[in-house]
């Protein structure tokens, strides 16, 4: 029998686990000891909290970071072969969606390994789902980027595009540049389209909110490095 690579969410912060997804996860969890994961520390430190009987000595984890050269990576599930199972343990969120991993997953269907995707939160779904914008057109855009100029052409490109096909925006920042962020988006955008931020999803602290442009240009509320999500819609 060949092992399966199980995909596991992690909390979004310092929320406990099970506040935030299922038992189902904590059953996986215990059952596994070989992990595939960005930083060790903290993929300990998660699997403590949601496992706290499980033993630490026993769990094999192989790291996915940008130093991870890729003829070893292609090497971590070799193990499923021997009936093992594998788990992709996101570093925020979930495995493969703003987060590393899709390699791991692509080299799973490449060797006929089931892959099983867990419920877990994201905050890319979750800010859409609170936004009021169009559910059932959207698209994520990842960074964009850093130039001014760039950055400014790329935010009235992404808003052309929301008007021509009824289509909500997706872009995340580096939280220490939220604030440069919603500034540069007060002075591009439409005073007409509609901006949501969702910050700190699923923490004490969450903010979700949106409002057209000319509305936004009398608020600033507090991004500075809070994990945030920007969507728009024209």
């Amino acid at each position: 029998m060949i092992g399966k690579l199980y995909l596991i969410p992690t909390t979004l912060g310092e929320t406990e686990p099970l506040e935030v997804m299922p038992l189902s996860v904590k059953k996986v969890v215990e059952q596994i000891d070989y992990y595939i994961v960005e930083n060790e520390k903290s993929a300990r430190r998660f699997i403590k909290k949601i496992s706290p009987k499980k033993s630490q000595p026993s769990l094999n984890l192989m790291l996915l970071d940008k130093y991870a050269e890729e003829l070893e990576t292609s090497r971590y599930l070799d193990v499923c072969k021997e009936g093992i199972n594998v788990g992709l343990l996101s570093e925020a969120g979930v495995p493969a969606i703003a987060d590393p991993g899709a390699s791991i997953v692509k080299l799973a269907h490449e060797n006929n390994i089931r892959v099983i995707p867990l419920v877990g939160p994201s905050s890319i779904i979750m800010a859409m789902m609170s936004s009021g914008m169009n559910g059932q057109n959207f698209a994520f855009n990842g960074y964009l980027p850093i130039d001014k100029y760039d950055r400014k052409k790329t935010i009235k490109e992404l808003e052309r595009i929301s008007q021509d096909k009824n289509q909500s925006q997706i872009f995340i920042e580096t939280p220490y540049r939220n604030d440069k962020m919603l500034a540069d988006l007060k002075a591009t955008l439409s005073p007409t389209t509609n901006l949501c931020i969702a910050a700190d999803i699923t923490l004490p602290t969450e903010y979700i909110k949106t409002m057209m442009i000319k509305d936004w240009k009398h608020q600033q509320p507090d991004l500075h490095k809070k994990p945030a999500i920007f969507i728009i819609h024209k």
